[in-house]
């Protein structure tokens, strides 16, 4: 996880090092630079299904975190995001419900690509929806009693959401955003659990500052 860590930061430096030269040469649109920060609510996928209906998960919690984007085409940007949730982990059980079995934390630190279809351009529309895609970490952090544990992930990420322009360089941003990955149950406890392929879904709303 170190090495892959390590990968992950160093594509995040080179592709911001290409992406300085592509903006510059981007035709001028008054926006390069945008900061996003958000707030909201996450909710978690099943880490694993055991038999009788069994299942591992996490409550849904808070979420804040703040977006930077540096666009590298009119309608095209580069984007880093990182976010923070705390949470209890919880384990389902037939006609108990949900057991808590510790509190958790997460932290997402993901870069990928943002396209924004830019409809509120020139048309005089407050509404500007766009789409983005990115890969990253999720990295847990589990504590109750005499259990202190963390577990990091590789996740993709999808999401999709719109600008509401509130005044020049200021506008209201929505987004509803899938983290795609498996909990690293090896991390967490040594063992070789293959857990779920899940689906973590992030409800924010926040500002966008363009620069």
């Amino acid at each position: 996880m170190r090495r892959l860590h390590q990968v992950l930061i160093s594509a995040s430096v080179a592709g911001s090092l290409v992406a300085m030269p592509l903006a510059a040469q981007a035709p001028a649109s008054g926006t390069v630079l945008h900061i996003a920060p958000y707030a909201g609510y996450m909710v978690f996928g099943n880490y694993l299904n055991g038999p009788l209906g069994t299942s591992i998960t996490s409550k849904p919690g808070v979420l804040y975190g703040t977006q930077v984007g540096l666009s590298i085409a009119p309608n095209l940007s580069l984007i880093g995001n990182v976010g923070y949730t705390s949470s209890s982990m919880e384990v389902g059980l037939p006609f108990f419900g949900g057991v808590s079995v510790g509190n958790s934390s997460m932290l997402m630190y993901d870069a990928g690509l943002e396209y924004d279809f830019n409809l509120a351009r020139g048309s005089g529309l407050a509404l500007s929806p766009f789409v983005q895609a990115g890969v990253g970490e999720m990295r847990y952090t589990i504590d109750e009693s005499v259990l202190h544990t963390q577990a990091t992930n590789l996740a993709g990420n999808i999401g999709a959401g719109a600008d509401f322009a509130l005044t020049r360089g200021v506008a209201l941003r929505v987004m509803a955003k899938d983290y795609i990955g498996k909990f690293n149950f090896q991390d967490a406890t040594t063992l070789g659990i293959d857990g779920n392929t899940a689906n973590n879904f992030a409800f924010s709303a926040g500002l966008r500052l363009d620069f």
